[in-house]
């Protein structure tokens, strides 16, 4: 347990801003993530990949700190393509859990006040993500948690 609790997710820092996208396999955790770590830089802001796929989750002073399996560290799944290299950070703090929603949408507005536990006794605020052909998931993720850009 000393490597911390391995959770299925796609984690990125942009600026001082620590995310994991969540959801079951095929629901766009690591496009998107990768779509804002793209826009994130083209914006002049720092950003990078924590891990894909399996994140391992530890908490430390209150905090959630997120890092990758040493194997998987600097590699993402491109869906159909195969694994690339994206630069990454060793780890970074959790603030935020982003869950990718695709149309039609299950609800019309998500819970107000929406979290998970991420760890015993840890939680995150939840931001769901509309993606879809033709979405700027950063644009829509700036619009959602505009602190993203005050990094």
């Amino acid at each position: 347990m000393s490597n911390g609790v391995n959770v299925h997710g796609t984690a990125i820092v942009i600026g001082t801003t620590g995310l994991i996208f969540l959801g079951p396999s095929g629901s766009g955790k690591t496009a998107a993530a990768l779509h804002c770590i793209g826009r994130a830089r083209e914006r002049g802001l720092f950003s990078a990949l924590i891990a894909d796929d399996q994140v391992l989750l530890k908490a430390a002073s209150g905090s959630i700190v997120a890092s990758a399996p040493t194997a998987i560290e600097g590699l993402a799944e491109v869906r159909g393509s195969g694994i690339i290299a994206v630069e990454p950070v060793p780890c970074a703090i959790l603030h935020h859990a982003v869950r990718p929603v695709r149309p039609p949408f299950p609800d019309r507005i998500a819970p107000e006040g929406e979290s998970c536990e991420m760890l015993p006794g840890h939680r995150l605020a939840v931001a769901r993500l509309p993606i879809d052909d033709g979405y700027d998931c950063f644009d829509r993720l700036a619009l959602l948690l505009p602190f993203v850009l005050r990094n």
